[in-house]
């Protein structure tokens, strides 16, 4: 299997990019930080394809897809796992745009690239790496919520059209991780999954070519709960 994974030199999709590979898979990857991704592309040379790029390059987004397609002849798999938050309790603007930059405009234009290479090629699976967060506002990051919120909306959109599609055989899955141990995870967190434990149910969520995943499992009950959650309980969010 041929995959490519934006944003891919640090957790989830590094654990996810050193899985696949363990098991044999071509796994392109991107990352702004040019000494990460040769550090990763070293574990496994002939394995690797790298790509220096930042997720807001929406520019460069199409042409990155062009170039692994080129190097691998057919690409199998796109997760997009680019994202950003801080705490913004404040409300600064300047962070609102930085999240919004990313985690819309950025994560978005994967998206739209990366579900038009796999229409032209009529089959393929695309993936993005939202968050359970896409249930919910938070005061202590409201933009961050928003945006994960933004991107589930965005990836039913997909789904439908994929299903609507009689030609193409493409699969949208939206992941939904619960806390895991990155620097996303910021503060003392409860049920914090290690990335590798993540990756791992993360393949077999995309293996399954499930519509939603929460990673880890159980976070699907606190997802049912938060769903039906009253408004004076909100409050303490």
């Amino acid at each position: 299997m041929n995959i490519l994974i934006f944003g891919a030199t640090s957790g989830i999709g590094r654990a996810l990019a050193e899985l696949y590979t363990s098991q044999g898979h071509r796994v392109a990857i991107t990352g702004r930080r040019q000494e990460k991704l040769d550090e990763i592309k070293n574990q496994h040379p002939d394995l690797y394809l790298t790509f220096r790029h930042d997720i807001r390059q929406t520019e460069t987004t199409a042409n990155i897809i062009a170039q692994a397609h080129e190097h691998f002849g057919q690409i199998d798999l796109i997760i997009v796992n680019a994202g950003i938050g801080k705490f913004n309790l404040e409300l600064d603007w300047k962070i609102c745009e930085s999240v919004i930059k990313t985690n819309i405009t950025g994560v978005t234009k994967a998206l739209i690239d990366s579900y038009k290479y796999f229409r032209q090629q009529s089959k393929g699976h695309l993936v993005n790496v939202s968050s359970v967060a896409t249930l919910l506002g938070g005061s202590a990051n409201p933009t961050y919520n928003a945006s994960k919120a933004y991107q589930a909306n965005f990836m039913e959109a997909l789904w439908i059209k994929a299903q609507k599609s009689k030609k193409s055989h493409i699969a949208v899955t939206d992941i939904r991780p619960g806390f895991v141990d990155t620097k996303l995870a910021q503060g003392e967190t409860f049920w914090k999954a290690d990335v590798q434990t993540a990756a791992k149910q993360i393949a077999q969520a995309i293996k399954r070519r499930k519509k939603v995943a929460y990673i880890t499992k159980r976070w699907g009950l606190v997802a049912f709960v938060l769903k039906w959650m009253p408004g004076f309980l909100l409050k303490k969010f």
